[in-house]
């Protein structure tokens, strides 16, 4: 879902005359306009992390994948207090790897692997029902969409797309690290 916060801002500045063109506003949608219903209730809004990279990974409970939980607490551990935030999306879109509610969620991720990063609602990552979020992210990397579960978007300082890594990609890779490091750094 869009946030409010963001899009009356937006609005603003095309009433102030920010914005030449409807298209070029469009263009200028950043993550941070969005918001996902938070497992626990309420709402999490990525305006929150404005000016903080923030690792947005589509999650599922009963994936060959899920240990990934594991590692990315780890770099949750590691890198918060540097600034990064991390937000889980669990989606059933992917073999139906994510069938429970709530509940059943928390209990794989908050009791069998201890996560305590924010998670979202179990939401949509494809297609014409896809979270606002994530139908943004295919347009922004077209040839880069979730294939599986634990694909990961790092949203960089300025509420873009800053990389991207597949599944099969294990949190605590490498090349993980070093992008988030670099966009800690503002580089």
């Amino acid at each position: 879902m869009l946030d409010r916060r963001a899009v009356i801002a937006g609005a603003l500045g095309i009433i102030a005359g920010r914005a030449v063109h409807a298209e070029s506003a469009v263009s200028r949608i950043t993550a941070y306009a969005f918001s996902f219903e938070a497992l626990a209730g309420g709402d999490l809004h990525l305006t929150d992390y404005t000016g903080r990279p923030l690792l947005v990974v589509n999650t599922a409970s009963l994936c060959g994948y899920t240990p990934q939980y594991a590692g990315l607490q780890e770099l949750w551990t590691e890198f918060r207090e540097r600034g990064l935030g991390l937000i889980g999306v669990p989606s059933n879109d992917f073999g139906g790897q994510e069938p429970g509610g709530a509940r059943e969620i928390a209990e794989t991720a908050e009791g069998q692997y201890k996560i305590t990063f924010p998670m979202s609602a179990k939401a949509p990552v494809l297609g014409p029902n896809a979270h606002p979020f994530y139908r943004w992210a295919a347009q922004a990397r077209p040839k880069e969409l979730p294939r599986w579960n634990f694909h990961k978007y790092l949203i960089g300082r300025d509420g873009y797309i800053a990389d991207v890594f597949p599944s099969a990609v294990e949190p605590t890779d490498t090349r993980i690290k070093t992008a988030i490091a670099r966009t800690l750094a503002g580089a």
